[in-house]
């Protein structure tokens, strides 16, 4: 009999009772249900720290007048040196085939306690290396998604919208970050205009849809991004897409991503809707 899949989710909001409380617990009782082994990491519930610190790891670091942070945390993670709380995540991480990122939007951004996450547990030689990035990353076999709620509505996020296009505030997160470790990156669940003015059968229908979504979320197709082949990977020629690629793009409508666009239109809905092949 094949292994159950296993699941982590990174919920990062210090309220027990808020809505992303209920898409965590929702997300749980689907996939279990579906026969995946889940994992949950309350980040404040745990009293996650956020901060890098040289308690992060033990021994005395190569330069202690300058800590350089990533090269240390990458040797203690190498030698089994690792503070508890960062080994706890990073085996939890290393486990899973799908990681859920719940959390509320906040100044067009991660949560604090969530960005911090990123930056103790992705540790280099674990999560990423500049010889093997994107496409190429160590988590390449590994499926992501964000799941977060916003206060404002979905209009304020188009184009047209008082708070910009949805597409370029996730670019950072999903493509720099997500994808930068090799993750295929699925398109986020988001919860627009989640409140106490929320009617609850309107909740109760969110909470519906992911938990239906979840049911075949391994077989989704992942967001499309611009494959490590289609760029010059050396310092001499500075790590820009290849004069031919950019040569082909002229003759199209949009850029090849938010990222890479050339100065061309953005390509609609990328971060937000897997493209159809």
């Amino acid at each position: 009999m094949a292994a159950a899949r296993r699941a982590l989710i990174v919920l990062a909001h210090q309220e027990p009772g808020s809505f992303n409380h209920a898409l965590q617990r929702a997300a749980v009782e689907a996939l279990e249900s579906g026969g995946w082994s889940v994992a949950v990491s309350d980040l404040y519930a745990q009293h996650f720290q956020p901060v890098l610190s040289r308690t992060d790891f033990a021994g005395d670091p190569d330069d202690p007048r300058n800590l350089n942070y990533a090269k240390e945390a990458g040797l203690a993670w190498k030698e089994g040196r690792l503070s508890s709380d960062i080994l706890g995540e990073v085996d939890k991480l290393a486990a899973a085939d799908l990681v859920i990122f719940q959390f509320p939007l906040q100044w067009f951004g991660l949560p604090a306690i969530l960005k911090g996450w990123f930056d103790r547990i992705l540790i280099q030689g674990f999560a990423y290396s500049y010889g093997a990035m994107y496409d190429q990353g160590p988590f390449q076999k590994k499926k992501a998604v964000l799941s977060f709620t916003t206060g404002g509505m979905d209009s304020m996020y188009t184009p047209a919208g008082i708070n910009g296009d949805i597409n370029i505030l996730l670019w950072p997160i999903q493509s720099g970050t997500l994808h930068f470790c090799g993750f295929q990156v699925l398109a986020p669940q988001i919860a627009f205009s989640v409140g106490q003015h929320t009617p609850e059968d309107v909740r109760s229908q969110i909470l519906e849809d992911w938990k239906k979504r979840l049911a075949a979320i391994w077989e989704e197709k992942p967001l499309s991004f611009a494959p490590n082949s289609v760029f010059e990977l050396n310092f001499a020629k500075g790590f820009v897409l290849k004069k031919d690629v950019q040569e082909e793009q002229e003759k199209e409508k949009y850029g090849l991503t938010v990222g890479q666009h050339l100065g061309k239109p953005f390509p609609p809905d990328s971060q937000v809707k897997a493209q159809e092949k």
